[in-house]
C-alpha cells in the first residue's frame, strides 16, 4: 500500500530556522534506511508558508492569499511517499524517524486511494481505464531516450578522436571479452573479442551510447534508439507496441546489465532497445 507521511510544521520551521548539521545528518541516515528497505518513493522538505500561496474556491470565484498562514498546527513542513506492506509497517518506520523539529513535533500517515476504492462508483471501469492510460503516459514521460551508435569495429578509434577533438568523456566501457556470459558461437566476427561491446560517453550535455557491433566494417553501420522505462509492465507494453508489424531482434529477457532488455525494429524500420534501469557495469579502461 502507498502512504503519504506528512511532517507537520512547528514554530521553528515556520520561522524558517534551518536544521542543525546533526539533524540533517540523522535525517539523511534515516532516508538511506528507507531507500535500502525499498519503501521510499519520494520525500521533500517544504519552505515556510510565508513563501507559499493559497487559492480558495467558492463556486466560480477564486481568491488567492499569500502566506504566512497562522494556524501552524495545520501546516506542513515536508512529506514522504512510502510503499509499504501495511499501515503497521508504516507506523514502525515512522517511530524510527528522528524528531524533525527542535520542539515537539508530529508525523501524520495517510493511505492513498486506489481505483479499487471507487469500484462502486466506476462500475463500468471507464474511469479506471482512463487512469491506467494516464499512468502509462506519465511513466513514458519519465523515461529516457538515448542514441545508440554502431561503429563496425572502429568504436575505440572514434572514442579516442572524440576525446581529443571534442572533449568527450568516457563513463563506461566494456569489451566483449569482459562479458560474464559467453557469446553465442558464430555471433562475433573474428578478432572482435576485444572490441567494444558497450560504452557510454558524454559530449557536452548529452549522453551517447555506442558499440562496435558484432561484425566488421569500415564505417558507421547504423544506430538504435535506447529507451529506458521504469517498470516491467511498461517495458512489455512498449516492446509489444514496437514489435507489432515489426521484427524482434532479441526478445525481452534478463541480462547481466539490465533486469529486462530487448531489441526490436518497428514497422517503420527504426531500431529500438527497450530496457529497465540496472546497476551500471564496472567501467573499464581503454
Amino acid at each position: 500500500m502507498k502512504v503519504m507521511v506528512l511532517v507537520k510544521a512547528s514554530p521553528s520551521s515556520e520561522a524558517g530556522k534551518m536544521p542543525s548539521h546533526e539533524l540533517l545528518q540523522a535525517m539523511g541516515n534515516f532516508n538511506q534506511q528507507l531507500v535500502d528497505a525499498g519503501i521510499m518513493e519520494s520525500g521533500e522538505g517544504l519552505k515556510p508558508s510565508s513563501e507559499g500561496y493559497r487559492v480558495r474556491f467558492s463556486g466560480a470565484k477564486r481568491t488567492v492569499t499569500q502566506g504566512p498562514f497562522v494556524e501552524t498546527n495545520e501546516l506542513l513542513a515536508g512529506y514522504w511517499i512510502w510503499n509499504v506492506s501495511s499501515m503497521d509497517e508504516a507506523l514502525e518506520w515512522a517511530k524510527k524517524c528522528p524528531n524533525t523539529m527542535e520542539e515537539d513535533s508530529d508525523l501524520e500517515i495517510r493511505p492513498f486511494f486506489t481505483m479499487e476504492d471507487f469500484a462502486d462508483i466506476d462500475s463500468g471501469g471507464e474511469i479506471a481505464e482512463q487512469e491506467q492510460a494516464m499512468q502509462h503516459t506519465m511513466a513514458l514521460q519519465q523515461s529516457t531516450l538515448n542514441n545508440y551508435l554502431f561503429f563496425s569495429g572502429r568504436c575505440e578509434e572514434a572514442l579516442d578522436y572524440y576525446q581529443q577533438h571534442l572533449g568527450a568523456k568516457i563513463n563506461i566501457l566494456m569489451r566483449f571479452s569482459d562479458s560474464p556470459d559467453p557469446m553465442p558461437e558464430g555471433m562475433l566476427a573474428p578478432g572482435f573479442e576485444n572490441k567494444v561491446m558497450h560504452c557510454e560517453f558524454t559530449l557536452g550535455d548529452s549522453k551517447v551510447l555506442a558499440s562496435d557491433g558484432c561484425g566488421d566494417g569500415s564505417k558507421l553501420s547504423g544506430f538504435s534508439l535506447a529507451l529506458t522505462v521504469a517498470t516491467e509492465a511498461d517495458a512489455n507494453r512498449v516492446f509489444a507496441a514496437l514489435a507489432k508489424d515489426g521484427e524482434v531482434t532479441m526478445p525481452l529477457e534478463e541480462t547481466f546489465w539490465s533486469p529486462l532488455y530487448g531489441q526490436v525494429t518497428d514497422q517503420f524500420g527504426m531500431a529500438w532497445m527497450v530496457m529497465l534501469p540496472g546497476e551500471a557495469p564496472q567501467t573499464k579502461s581503454n
